[in-house]
């Protein structure tokens, strides 16, 4: 082997650096195009199995069976993708979470169905872990901590004060703000079993749990806003 000349350098080839792209479009949500689909599902497996910190972009891309420069191109950092999975699931289940038709006559059984929805979905355990997860992150990341609230809480309460807003109009619940009144019946579904699930005080998945603390959400909301009430409290924006 020949030694380099006395004052003379030895030149070493770099290594080629990975190619990311330097400016990506705002990550999809899931639906808007198959192959953002395809990411999210893998990486919803992923979150759930490995956590938040645990899971890595390159376990990500191999569940959801995608090369990682692919990975890269719809989502440029995991944040931006946990980000994009915390909005596209809570999106869906708010339109699941809170059905509700022309149909429905008593509110007091649309109620109930309402909030039997939105605890078994939110009992469940794959939602208490990532609720958890969130949690563990939000304040290192405020970013996904507002995704999961705009997204979920705050979708989900829109969508129950546009049908009380309407009980109210055709006098089958007291009047009432229908924003404040959409948190004060999730609050109240919410109160005991959901705080227990969460905490791993309880098991999840507990229906019999789930039926009795709506049954009592749902009564103590119309002993709040009976029909034919003669409260007179304006909703917002009401003079």
């Amino acid at each position: 082997m020949r030694k380099a000349r006395s004052g003379s350098k030895i030149r070493r080839k770099r290594p080629t650096p990975a190619v990311r792209p330097s400016l990506a479009p705002s990550p999809p949500r899931e639906g808007a195009d198959g192959k953002a689909a395809q990411i999210l599902d893998g990486a919803r497996q992923v979150f759930l199995a490995d956590g938040f910190d645990g899971a890595s972009m390159n376990e990500i891309a191999r569940a959801a069976g995608v090369s990682k420069g692919t990975l890269y191109v719809y989502f440029p950092s995991k944040i931006d993708l946990f980000e994009a999975l915390v909005r596209s699931d809570r999106d869906q289940q708010a339109e699941q979470m809170f059905p509700f038709s022309d149909d429905d006559g008593d509110p007091g059984p649309a109620l109930a169905r309402i909030g039997f929805g939105l605890m078994r979905n939110m009992c469940s355990a794959d939602h208490l872990a990532h609720m958890r997860m969130v949690i563990g992150v939000a304040a290192k990341y405020p970013k996904i901590g507002r995704a999961f609230y705009e997204a979920g809480p705050k979708a989900g309460a829109e969508r129950l004060g546009k049908f009380l807003a309407r009980e109210t109009a055709r006098g089958a619940l007291a009047p009432l703000d229908p924003q404040q009144a959409a948190e004060q019946f999730i609050q109240l579904c919410m109160a005991d079993y959901f705080k227990a699930a969460l905490f791993c005080a309880a098991k999840p998945d507990d229906e019999a749990a789930i039926e009795a603390a709506v049954a009592e959400a749902v009564a103590a909301f119309l002993r709040l806003y009976p029909p034919g009430s003669s409260s007179t409290t304006p909703a917002k924006g009401e003079a």
